[in-house]
């Protein structure tokens, strides 16, 4: 096997990615080592590319955590019994976790203070390999295609969560000025409402728009607070809750639904080498769906 490998990295904070040769990783024992078929591009490799949050990622860093690709190596600790090579498997956000701790032991490993994240905490997918630890690789499922499979991983898995956090299963919508509004005159509020868009004014419009005892489930990660009325939080019953991607149970039960109903992602396919291009119209809203890098190209 070739000893370098093609990679776009984040050498700068708000710079351009660099497509650049790099030595392609060692599996350590609890590792896999995938050759990548497919990447899909979050908004959050946008984050950590850009340096937007506090918690910044080291620098070089090697962003992508909608990856899918095939095990070519296994570390040495790694059993055979689960993972083998030639498997499918994703490269979700959650890269790895502690397994000890009180919210490890209750399957709430996304909470885990010691997690590490692909493409933030450990260089991930945007490259012709990438790491992945072996007690967190769910194998796509068979059937399913890599390309509008990738969104799964992350988008898809994390909305699902954050459905199941909210305790209702009806979705509804309205004008896009005044969701709140609307909501309350039309039917009287709704029972919950699940914020995924990374503007701080949606988190105020969500809260708007649930009725007493109603639920806001925050989901996207805009830079900046959230205003929130306490009489009317109070009084109302109103629940605010967090909900961060999801567990390897989560995802396991996203990619089995999206199998079972024939659930497939809006996608386009880009090349690696148009990363730069990508981010900008994300920038710039210019992206219909999802964007998968295919290193098939």
């Amino acid at each position: 096997m070739a000893k370098m490998m093609k990679a776009a990295v984040v050498t700068k904070f708000k710079e351009p990615l660099e497509i650049k040769d790099v030595e392609i990783p060692k599996p350590k024992a609890n590792d896999v080592l995938v050759k990548m078929i497919v990447c899909g591009v979050c908004h959050t490799d946008l984050h950590a590319a850009h340096g937007d949050w506090d918690n910044q990622p080291q620098l070089p860093r090697i962003p992508g955590h909608e990856g899918i690709g095939e095990i070519v190596e296994l570390g040495t600790h790694v059993d055979a019994n689960h993972l083998k090579v030639g498997d499918i498997i994703g490269i979700p956000w959650l890269h790895s976790a502690c397994l000890h701790c009180e919210y490890c032991y209750t399957s709430r490993e996304t909470l885990c203070k010691e997690q590490i994240n692909s493409g933030y905490g450990i260089d991930g997918c945007f490259a012709e390999y990438a790491l992945m630890d072996a007690d967190f690789a769910i194998k796509l499922p068979e059937g399913l295609d890599p390309v509008i499979s990738a969104p799964l991983y992350c988008a898809g898995v994390t909305t699902y969560k954050a459905l199941k956090t909210s305790n209702v299963r009806p979705v509804y919508d309205g004008p896009a000025d005044k969701h709140g509004s609307w909501i309350q005159e039309q039917i009287g509020g709704v029972q919950a409402s699940v914020v995924t868009a990374v503007v701080p004014v949606t988190f105020d419009q969500a809260f708007k728009s649930v009725k007493r005892g109603g639920r806001v489930v925050a989901v996207g990660l805009p830079k900046g607070n959230m205003s929130v009325p306490i009489v009317d939080t109070v009084l109302q019953g109103i629940e605010l809750v967090g909900s961060i991607v999801g567990t390897r149970q989560d995802l396991q039960e996203a990619l089995d639904l999206a199998k079972s109903n024939n659930i497939t992602c809006k996608v386009q396919t880009k090349k690696l080498e148009d990363i730069n291009q990508i981010f900008d119209d994300m920038i710039h809203n210019k992206i219909s769906g999802r964007i998968v890098i295919d290193f098939r190209k």
